[in-house]
């Protein structure tokens, strides 16, 4: 199969499904004149204002704005003063649903994976199309449900039991 890119119906989706269906995609970063192709293997869903681990669960603010978009918009935001995060916003416009991109056939770890692709701040916002350089392709790989493990987020505990242990975690094994 000849690799294509996703389109942004394929983001404008309930976030469990994208989420899902992420694994196995490719996420292409264009860089000094060259694709970098990395394989998704690990991702997050952060599902709208009542997920108390999302951003957008006080409301909406500068930093989280761009999560109120239609899908298939970048969301890059600063952590721990030091690391870039990468999401790709999900579902319909107004209702602010992510999913961050933690880990790929060849980097593991969301801080990595943007440090590794030289990702930061200036893709915020920005459409996941080659023409911004940083997209998402479908290249053909097949994902059986028994490749798929769920698990609960990592570092949300503030948020309560209730969505700190949601396995919205998604991994790819072999």
């Amino acid at each position: 199969m000849k690799s294509k890119r996703l389109q942004r119906s394929f983001f404008v989706r309930p976030t469990l499904t994208v989420a899902r269906e992420l694994l196995g995609k490719f996420l292409v970063r264009r860089y000094d004149g060259k694709n970098i192709p990395l394989m998704i293997t690990e991702v997050e869903a952060y599902v709208g204002p009542n997920d108390r681990a999302c951003h957008a669960s006080r409301g909406k603010t500068e930093r989280n704005k761009v999560m109120f978009d239609e899908g298939g918009r970048w969301y890059v935001y600063f952590t721990y003063g030091m690391h870039w995060m990468l999401n790709i916003v999900t579902g319909r416009k107004n209702y602010p649903a992510a999913i961050l991109i933690r880990g790929t056939n060849k980097i593991t770890g969301p801080g990595r994976l943007t440090k590794y692709l030289k990702i930061d701040k200036r893709f915020n916002g920005s459409l996941a199309d080659k023409k911004n350089g940083l997209w998402i392709e479908d290249r053909g790989h097949k994902v059986k449900p028994s490749q798929i493990t769920k698990t609960p987020r990592i570092g949300v505990d503030y948020a309560g039991p209730a969505w700190s242990k949601k396995p919205w975690r998604f991994t790819l094994g072999k």
